[in-house]
Order: C-alpha cells, then structure tokens, then sequence
C-alpha cells in the first residue's frame, strides 16, 4: 500500500525485453538513508512493482506484459523522470490517500495553465473510469496523490502546489502527455456495491439512503 506521496525523483536508465515482458533499471538516490531490500514493493510513477536487483545508483523492477500494455511504462523514454514511493509502514502518517499501486488506467493531459505559483492540469479520463472520480475526491496520476478540484464527463482538474510542483515530475507535463491514473479505492468499492445489488430486504430508496448516510454517496 503506498500514500501517493513521492519520496524521490529517479530516471529510467533501460528497459530490456523479457519475453513479453520487461525489465526496469531505474536510477535513483532512494534507499540512502534506508537501504532497499529485494522483493520489496515501489511505486514507479503509480505502478506497484517489486525490487529484483539492487545498485550502488538504483534498482532493477520486472513488468510484465500486462503493465507494459496497461500503464505509460512500456512507451516511457529512456531518460524520463519517474516519481518513486516505497510501501508504506504501519504506523506511518498517511498524508495522501491509500493507493493500492494497480493503475486503472491511462489518462490524457487536456491542458495546462498556471495559478498563481501553482498550476493547474486538466485530464480526460477513459470512459469507464469516469464513475469514479468525483470533485473534492482523491485521484492518484503518475503515483502523486492528488484533490479533484472539478469534474465534467470524462475530463478531470487538479491543482499543483509548488511543493508538488518541485518535488514530482508534475510539473513536466503538458497538453498530450499520458498519464498512468489509479481512482480512489473507496469509490470502486462504493460502486461494486450498488452494482451487485442491496442487502436482501431493503429497497433501492433505502440502500442509497444507507450509503450517503455513510457518506460514500
């Protein structure tokens, strides 16, 4: 489980075919002050994926052909910027929002503009992940947990702050870049829940008023 907050920058040095598969040398300063540890799981820009080899510079993570396929890491340019998080401890502050690290999607940048010393995003999301996002709702784009200040169809905004702005490759973007984007967990589970059905008993008018009683609507 990871917070959608970026510990450190790091840039991708290779990606070697491995059968459909691939995998990833990223370099980076992460594991400095806490070594890294084999096996252990880090968010690369937003995907959950586990540490096979360790470097002086970095580390090595293997993807396989349906995260390549899934999410921007089988396109990315060698050299690009990655935001990097490692799992979350328990007793950790949880500052973002819980983020599992399995993308939903690919996102397209639609716009960007500034706000004052922030700026502001604007992205189209797939279809089918539309239900999930939410204004005020929490979204998490290339691994940065962030705060839906509008929403309309599929098109979603958020505002970066210049912290965010310094500290995660955000700032890079611009209109057509794609983006790996994971919808606030709580919201497909809300939404699993009234597709399967109500309780047995209680009528629809009832289940809704259950849920936004709960705040989930």
């Amino acid at each position: 489980m990871f917070t959608g907050l970026v510990e450190a920058k790091g840039t991708l040095a290779a990606r070697t075919a491995r059968g459909p598969g691939a995998r990833l040398a990223v370099r980076c300063a992460l594991g400095q002050e806490e070594p890294l540890v084999m096996g252990e799981s880090i968010s690369v820009d937003g995907c959950c994926l586990s540490v096979v080899a360790i470097s002086n510079d970095g580390f090595e993570v293997d993807a396989s052909a349906e995260t390549l396929a899934r999410t921007t890491l089988g396109a990315l340019q060698i050299g690009a910027e990655v935001n990097l998080e490692r799992a979350a401890k328990l007793g950790d502050r949880l500052g973002g929002h819980i983020v599992s690290g399995h993308v939903d999607g690919v996102a397209t940048v639609l716009e960007r503009r500034p706000l004052g010393d922030a700026i502001v995003l604007a992205f189209d999301v797939p279809a089918p992940l539309a239900r999930f996002v939410a204004e005020k709702g929490s979204i998490c784009v290339i691994g940065v947990s962030l705060t839906v200040n509008a929403v309309s169809g599929t098109r979603f905004e958020v505002a970066v702050i210049p912290i965010t702005r310094r500290e995660t490759n955000l700032d890079a973007l611009d209109a057509g870049a794609r983006v790996n984007v994971e919808v606030d967990v709580i919201a497909r589970y809300v939404a699993r829940m009234i597709d399967v059905g109500k309780p047995e008993g209680t009528s629809d008018a009832a289940w809704l008023d259950l849920l936004k009683r709960a705040g989930y609507v």
